[in-house]
């Protein structure tokens, strides 16, 4: 399935989840202010339940969020650190006058740090899709079937469809937040939807292996 196709199907899948069920809506945007709610109704669609499933059952709901985002947590230390290790070092060289030492270091770091998060972003969204389908929380790092998955998208393919599809959104939301005064509620008001966007072209692509 090509991006065209899944951003299709996601668009579909969306619409048919929003329109006309407002009560859900209300309720999604209710989850999205309890953010682990949200988090928890999106491993549902990753499930590849359709359509979208309803949302209960938010004791499970709530705690399978908590740890969505405790996976997304552990899987982005090593960025934060790799940040402290390469920052602090230039901060300190650009108080001392050593301005040139400090831009090298920091450009440098943040090329690295750049490079690790996006390789670390692409292994967290299929572990958590495992997660999300096995419902274990240790199978978010069985590294053997993830990285099995991940070769089996391809790590530049899956790299192309989750920065289109990441895109897309970003401009989306920056037209939103530009509209004077309701921009903001605006964003809440559709950050549902971009929710079930998202969880769907995901389920999509890891069913695409």
């Amino acid at each position: 399935m090509g991006i065209g196709d899944m951003l299709g199907d996601s668009f579909e899948f969306t619409k048919e989840a929003f329109i006309g069920k407002w009560v859900r809506w209300i309720v999604l945007i209710i989850c999205s202010i309890i953010f682990p709610l949200i988090m928890g109704y999106s491993l549902e669609v990753m499930r590849g339940k359709k359509p979208a499933p309803e949302p209960g059952n938010w004791v499970k709901t709530l705690i399978d969020g908590i740890l969505y985002f405790i996976i997304n947590f552990v899987y982005m230390i090593p960025v934060w650190i790799l940040a402290f290790i390469f920052i602090l070092p230039a901060v300190m060289m650009g108080f001392s006058g050593n301005v040139t030492g400090a831009i090298a270091v920091g450009g440098i770091g943040l090329l690295i740090t750049v490079i690790v998060a996006i390789i670390l972003t692409l292994i967290a969204v299929i572990a958590v899709v495992r997660f999300a389908r096995e419902e274990k929380f240790g199978e978010a790092f069985n590294f053997h079937e993830i990285f099995a998955k991940i070769k089996s998208i391809g790590w530049l393919n899956l790299f192309i469809k989750l920065l289109v599809v990441e895109i897309i959104i970003g401009i989306i939301a920056m037209i939103l937040m530009m509209i004077p005064y309701i921009g903001p509620i605006l964003i809440l008001i559709v950050a549902p939807a971009f929710t079930v966007f998202m969880a769907r072209y995901i389920c999509l692509i890891y069913d695409s292996a």
